[in-house]
């Protein structure tokens, strides 16, 4: 496969660190990374002009607002980056004829099924982040091009801010906590998502541009848990002594509704890119041998 360069936006988040760390990427690929530093993908000129001057031969937007609490007070500015930013990086993929892969999620759904959701599911968000995710998904889809959006669920990592690493300083500092139970998902590690989009990438480059028209995937490790289930083996996994209590969605109310059920069906995924998705406890095993070392390099 010839090396290839890659424009990334979201570079400094989890899933941006995950891309750029996998391990044997580097001669395979060029990264143009970028933040909001670099790019503001609101800006539809810039965009274009960047794509231009830069001539990618793929896009990964892993830029998000993510707040979900605070996109209750905030809709505008989430819909911002989570619609109008992932509209102009598709135009610009589309004025480039190269692919543009976009990150979605669970909270599109309205978390009240009781089967996994299809990519066919008609989605119904109930809170603002995933009305403003949904919102991004729409546009591109009119937008159409070389479009393919994944979504996710339940994301963490070694990098930044994110419930494993929440759950491994309060398992420290804290002799008990509560941790809602009976929300339930698929704890997703984003090192795996990382790896399951250079799938994408790789299936597309050497089947001489399989990617024509805009499709959706979901990825998420195999296996269902409750944040209750994955905090217990977060300190587990750490060798900690921090007693969890199950508690319920109404003990422990926040601003942003919450899915009660996202679990999402990943074989049109598995079918094409990756028949064997790790299960979520290898892969949490995985996150905090990275965690350690990651820790005791600095």
């Amino acid at each position: 496969m010839k090396k290839l360069k890659i424009l990334l936006t979201g570079a400094n988040g989890q899933l941006g660190h995950c891309l750029m760390n996998l391990a044997g990427l580097s001669d395979r690929v060029d990264w143009v990374p970028t933040d909001y530093e670099e790019l503001d993908i609101t800006n539809r000129q810039d965009v274009l002009n960047f794509v231009h001057s830069y001539s990618p031969d793929y896009i990964i937007n892993c830029a998000a607002y993510t707040a979900v609490d605070q996109a209750e007070k905030e809709y505008d500015k989430a819909l911002k980056i989570n619609a109008d930013g992932p509209e102009n990086l598709a135009i610009a993929a589309k004025s480039a004829d190269i692919p543009f892969i976009h990150i979605s999620t669970d909270y599109v759904f309205s978390g009240q099924s009781y089967q996994p959701y299809k990519e066919t599911d008609k989605p119904d968000p109930q809170g603002a982040y995933g009305k403003t995710k949904l919102a991004g998904e729409e546009v591109l889809l009119k937008t159409g091009g070389k479009i393919i959006i994944v979504r996710t669920s339940w994301l963490y990592s070694e990098f930044g801010k994110n419930f494993f690493l929440t759950m491994l300083r309060l398992g420290k500092d804290k002799e008990s906590i509560g941790v809602v139970a009976d929300q339930i998902g698929s704890p997703t590690y984003a090192g795996d998502l990382a790896e399951g989009l250079m799938k994408i990438v790789e299936y597309d480059n050497l089947h001489d541009g399989w990617i024509k028209e805009p499709e959706i995937y979901h990825f998420c490790n195999t296996g269902v848990a409750s944040w209750f289930d994955l905090s217990m083996a977060i300190m587990e996994t750490g060798g900690l002594t921090c007693q969890v209590k199950p508690l319920s969605t109404e003990q422990y109310p926040l601003p942003a509704p919450r899915p009660a059920y996202s679990i999402l069906d990943t074989a049109k995924f598995r079918n094409i890119f990756w028949p064997e998705i790790p299960y979520w406890r290898s892969s949490l095993l995985s996150c905090y041998e990275k965690h350690e070392i990651l820790k005791n390099s600095i």
